[in-house]
């Protein structure tokens, strides 16, 4: 039944398995649930109905016997009553092949008249109207029996007592009449409900047909088919889940479609530097001359090197991208302890060109929930494409805050370079994507994945020109408690 079954969804879900069930099953418990609930409401309905209409014939009868026996009283000169019942009126009384008849003729001043003792007394009958007929159920002898009584003014005009006539029968006809009334309603049910239940099975059958129908179209489809399903082939109610299940589908193609051009693009990128690397080995294996030698490996060695950046990238890339499927577990980051790792690292590099590096930052714990590989990856990627476009005597500072609310986390990272147009702001975070007339070598990935970890962390990621006009500050905004569900926080 419908109540079991979700009991049993609940407990597998419990158990953290999804429980699956059947929607006909489900339809068809809901149908027939009612039909069983309501079928033995019906029942006693049905006999309380046959049980009226059997009493209504024998009721007639017994007021008739009340009436007739009423008109047999008489009074004598004197003021007594009695009854005048021939031998014959009684058999006829008591002539029923079926029940055991009853009578009673009782004065309140005489005592009884004629009939039998054994029918109940009636509390409060003194006062009866007279020449009404009523019903009453009792008992005689622990059996049921239907009494009819009536009160007969002993005087008429006169404010006088009432003798009171009762007709008891038993219920034995009445029993037998209600059975048969009963068996001839319900035994057809017995037939019907069955074949209603097949009905019903056939009618949801033919129902849900459009279902198997849409699941063949699905499975009949080749892997890479990724089209839409028309929705006028659908019923109306199943139209929504294959709009939902068209927009799915339709994003996981934006999603492919990305993919492949992610790939087309990172396999041209990387063509160049491993055809520069083969040159460069294949000239230094037919030079002769030792310094030509060293000079063609110097020039593979820097081949090497970007190439390994490249690679490097481009794993950075997938690493965040796969973060939605559990990769990284977040937990409360120190971000101002985090930013400060990170820029350490680049101070050989950032000396090395005479560049002045710092962090600014208020010097307190920033708390936030985060994956520190990821977290440390964007901070690193912005302070390394900053000190490689900064020429030799210029500055750069990262800088880390918070809002005033306390709901948001800002990473900024400032230089003195040549800066970017501001035509360009937005499209340095595509991949692959370089500001022309750069001469510095890159591989175009760097604010790529900057913008794609700030994303998985609730935030964004943009650039703009620094107060001063000269260089250019990329700003890191990241939301506290917006960290996406898929994450297991530690």
């Amino acid at each position: 039944m419908p109540w079991r079954r979700r009991r049993a969804r609940a407990r597998n879900e419990g158990d953290g398995n999804r429980g699956s069930y059947s929607l006909f099953g489900e339809i068809l418990d809901w149908m027939l649930a009612p039909l069983l609930f309501l079928w033995p409401i019906s029942i006693i309905a049905t006999y309380d109905v046959a049980s009226r209409i059997a009493n209504q014939p024998y009721d007639n009868a017994l007021s008739e016997q009340v009436l007739a026996l009423s008109q047999l009283l008489r009074s004598d000169a004197d003021g007594r009553l009695r009854v005048d019942l021939p031998q014959s009126t009684s058999r006829l009384l008591r002539a029923d092949a079926e029940d055991t008849v009853y009578y009673q003729i009782l004065s309140p001043d005489q005592g009884l008249l004629a009939g039998d003792t054994e029918i109940p007394a009636l509390d409060g009958s003194g006062r009866l109207p007279s020449r009404e007929v009523y019903f009453r159920d009792g008992e005689i002898g622990g059996e049921d029996v239907r009494i009819a009584y009536m009160a007969v003014q002993d005087r008429p005009g006169e404010d006088g007592s009432f003798t009171l006539i009762q007709v008891a029968e038993t219920r034995h006809k009445r029993n037998s009449l209600s059975a048969r009334i009963v068996s001839g309603v319900l035994l057809p049910q017995f037939a019907i409900i069955p074949l209603a239940v097949l009905l019903v099975w056939f009618g949801l059958s033919r129902g849900i047909a459009p279902l198997g129908r849409l699941q063949g179209l699905i499975r009949r489809r080749s892997p890479g088919d990724l089209s839409p399903v028309d929705p006028g082939t659908v019923p109306e109610e199943v139209r929504p889940l294959v709009t939902a299940f068209n927009d799915m589908m339709g994003r996981l193609e934006d999603n492919l479609q990305a993919q492949r051009r992610f790939i087309a693009d990172a396999a041209h990128q990387m063509r160049t530097p491993l055809a520069g690397l083969k040159m460069q080995t294949e000239l230094a294996l037919t030079e002769t001359d030792p310094e030509q030698v060293r000079a063609s490996l110097a020039r593979a060695l820097t081949g090497a090197e970007r190439a390994t950046r490249l690679i490097n990238q481009l794993l950075s890339l997938a690493r965040a991208e796969a973060s939605s499927d559990k990769v990284h577990a977040f937990e409360i980051i120190d971000i101002d302890e985090l930013v400060r790792t990170a820029v350490a690292e680049h101070v050989p590099g950032a000396l090395a060109k005479d560049i002045d590096i710092g962090v600014d930052s208020a010097g307190q714990r920033i708390d936030m929930p985060g994956s520190p590989v990821l977290l440390h990856e964007m901070v690193s990627n912005l302070v390394d494409n900053a000190v490689k476009y900064t020429p030799p005597g210029g500055h750069v500072t990262t800088s880390v805050q918070q809002s005033e609310d306390g709901q948001q986390v800002i990473i900024g990272v400032q230089d003195d370079g040549p800066g970017v147009p501001a035509e360009d702001h937005e499209r340095v975070f595509e991949r692959f994507y370089r500001v022309l007339g750069s001469s510095v070598a890159g591989s175009g990935l760097g604010l790529a994945i900057v913008r794609e970890i700030a994303a998985l962390h609730g935030g964004t990621a943009f650039m703009e020109t620094p107060p001063e006009g000269r260089g250019s500050c990329v700003r890191v905004i990241l939301q506290r408690g917006k960290a996406p569900s898929f994450y297991t926080h530690g």
